[in-house]
């Protein structure tokens, strides 16, 4: 069996993992300007406490029964009330629950108004980003390799992002250093195959299947990738030096074939001119002794030292 036959070859493309379907999705809640319901609850609040001071002035106990009770109802509907306030900022949202029941999710800036009893969880939707740390793990043919990633996200669907999982933060994390460590072991490093993919030279197609693989980890969470990039990707310092003399040692052949290649273009150039214009007759030897010459010249990595005939051309 040859060298060839024996190198295993990476597969083309990751499996893809299945994530259990979400079982809640993302609706609005319903809410009203918070201005009116400000108002109307300071004014409840003074409305009540006016009663309390008339309750406590009055002389009459029938008055100072019907207005202490009422006072009180009042207050404590205002407070009630007030209690349904929330102030929202760009790029946030409020989970709105009523008795553990999802009731929908507030997404409008500003100060707004929702039922009172209901629990109001705070989620932001901004842009994040997580990097990994360097992950050292073994390549598609085995070789220890180091590698980093960065993901720029944000959360696209607010219920599935706090019913779902139970930290969708974490839950990130975890998975963009689960698909890192998918991608490296599914690809080379270097590809011995010139068709085969590896992970330095085809860094936008690897990059590509990364963004695919952690979208279909992360959607269920209610997470939009919007980004991913390596930030690190080297050979493991153990085997750091000796990769480093295959790749020059690859380099040398590559520059010597080119430079064959030319070599050869340029004797063929030489012969065909020095035949088109009858400048001398070679024979065969001659030819080849002028080939030999040329290519010693052409691809010799040092400065060749002339010779000089002084007999004749067969001398």
């Amino acid at each position: 069996m040859s060298m060839d036959d024996s190198t295993p070859e990476a597969p083309e493309a990751p499996e893809v993992p299945e994530m259990p379907a979400p079982r809640v999705r993302e609706t609005p809640a319903h809410s009203i300007g918070g201005g009116l319901a400000l108002l109307l609850g300071l004014l409840g609040l003074g409305g009540g406490a006016a009663l309390l001071a008339v309750a406590a002035a009055s002389t009459s106990t029938g008055v100072k029964g019907a207005l202490i009770p009422a006072g009180i109802l009042v207050l404590l509907a205002s407070f009630i009330s007030l209690r349904g306030l929330n102030t929202v900022a760009p790029g946030e949202a409020r989970v709105v629950q009523l008795f553990g029941r999802y009731r929908g999710t507030i997404r409008q800036d500003g100060l707004r108004w929702v039922n009172p009893f209901t629990s109001r969880t705070k989620i932001s939707t901004r842009v994040r980003n997580h990097e990994t740390a360097v992950l050292k793990v073994n390549d598609a043919y085995g070789n220890p390799i180091e590698l980093a990633a960065v993901v720029v996200w944000k959360v696209q669907d607010t219920a599935q992002a706090t019913f779902e999982v139970d930290n969708f933060v974490k839950f990130v994390a975890t998975q963009t250093e689960t698909a890192v460590r998918h991608i490296a072991i599914e690809y080379p490093y270097d590809a011995h195959d010139e068709d085969g993919l590896s992970l330095r030279g085809n860094a936008d197609e690897i990059t590509q299947k990364l963004a695919t693989e952690l979208h279909a980890r992360v959607e269920s969470a209610g997470v939009q990738i919007i980004e991913s990039r390596f930030t690190h990707l080297a050979y493991a310092p153990e085997i750091a030096s000796a990769m480093l003399q295959r790749q020059q040692a690859g380099a040398v052949v590559a520059a010597r074939r080119q430079i064959v290649e030319g070599a050869v273009g340029m004797v063929e150039e030489a012969l065909a001119r020095i035949s088109e214009r009858d400048i001398v007759e070679l024979d065969e030897e001659r030819k080849a002794a002028m080939v030999s010459n040329l290519m010693v010249v052409l691809c010799g990595d040092r400065a060749p030292q002339p010779v000089l005939n002084t007999g004749t051309l067969y001398q």
